[in-house]
């Protein structure tokens, strides 16, 4: 028997958690094989490759936004 539940509508800043979700997600993988070469005792990547890494804090942030409208958002809708 199908599930007769509606789909629920993104609720305001859940985009954001989700885009700060994979800016963080590309941030991580990037220090990961930017500490491949440590490990391996091979020459190391350009700079350009550290500053990469620093999309972990960027994701964050966007995430941590997303929740605050998220929270603002709620209330709003209650009142308070």
């Amino acid at each position: 028997m199908p599930d007769k539940t509606p789909a629920q509508e993104p609720g305001p800043g859940d985009r954001l958690v989700v885009a700060g979700g994979i800016v963080f997600a590309v941030g991580a993988v990037a220090t990961l094989v930017t500490l491949a070469p440590l490990f391996l005792n091979t020459d190391p990547f350009p700079t350009i490759a550290y500053a990469v890494c620093m999309l972990m804090g960027v994701g964050l942030l966007l995430a941590g936004a997303g929740v605050v409208r998220g929270i603002l958002a709620g209330r709003r809708a209650a009142g308070v």
